[in-house]
């Protein structure tokens, strides 16, 4: 049964519904009052309503936004499963075309021909330290928990991928040339750098996290095969990224200052790539 207001006419002017002119329908729109057939008929709290009278009052009804500007989305964090997943699929490819670590791994020293490896490094893991992965998928599943909702998926992605990059450019500074890096450590100590922004913009204790943070870098320093590089490069491009999302004012032009200050993140690790080629002619 078809709830709505009937609409009235004889033979020679049956109501058609505007998208469907074959359609001959009884039912009319309980907002604009055109006839709806039973392809274009959505419930509403009186009556039904057409599909253009639903799109358009979709479209006219704001976004929510989380308090960083990001849109409010239900359910799970998609982007952090979709990266987890990535990661875990290269790491079992990983096993059964053992070449791909070399082939896709990033070393400083290859920055100038194949500068797209500092960002496919980040997808790879360690073959033989399962803890390696383990530890990362981890800490990204804990910090996307909190982040990725908070951000919104698109700031959060843009994020992870600054930090990403930004832990290859803190390896082409301070690592040695020849050293393969591999692992999405250094863009989920760029999360870690991004939250101890957001907990300092809101006001919230840090002890916790610079603490974690402080064993981490620890780590790095007593166990060779951890590149603190990467880590220090990935936190401080995270935590700068996360500058301009956090303390921008609100208002129609907030979105315009979080991707122009995302923007402006990448230029400066363009800027710094080139200018450490530049400083070290054998890299280039």
């Amino acid at each position: 049964m078809s709830f709505g207001q009937p609409a009235v006419g004889g033979t020679d002017t049956e109501p058609r519904c505007p998208r469907h002119p074959d359609a001959v329908s009884y039912v009319r729109c309980q907002r604009c009052g055109r006839p709806a057939c039973a392809q274009c008929q959505r419930p509403a709290a009186v009556g039904v309503q057409c599909v253009d009278c639903v799109a358009e009052q979709a479209a006219a009804t704001p976004t929510p936004r989380t308090s960083f500007g990001g849109a409010v989305r239900e359910g799970r964090p998609v982007v952090t499963w979709s990266l987890i997943g990535v990661c875990v699929v290269v790491f079992l490819l990983q096993y059964l075309l053992p070449g791909l670590t070399y082939q896709f791994g990033y070393a400083p020293v290859l920055t100038a021909s194949e500068p797209w490896r500092m960002i496919t490094s980040g997808f790879l893991h360690s073959p033989g330290l399962l803890l390696h992965i383990l530890f990362n998928m981890y800490a990204l599943w804990a910090l996307g928990q909190t982040l990725e909702p908070a951000l919104g998926r698109a700031r959060f992605l843009a994020v992870y991928g600054l930090a990403l990059i930004g832990g290859g450019v803190g390896v082409l500074w301070l690592s040695d040339p020849l050293v393969l890096v591999v692992g999405a450590s250094g863009a989920i100590f760029g999360l870690f750098g991004a939250l101890f922004v957001i907990q300092r913009r809101i006001g919230a204790d840090t002890k916790g996290l610079l603490i974690v943070l402080a064993i981490n870098a620890a780590l790095g320093f007593f166990y060779t095969s951890i590149s603190w590089q990467a880590h220090l490069g990935g936190l401080l491009t995270g935590a700068l990224a996360a500058v301009p999302l956090v303390w921008a004012p609100r208002g129609p032009r907030r979105a315009r200052v979080h991707w122009l200050g995302l923007a402006g993140v990448l230029v400066l690790l363009v800027a710094l790539t080139l200018l450490r080629l530049a400083l070290a002619p054998g890299l280039a």
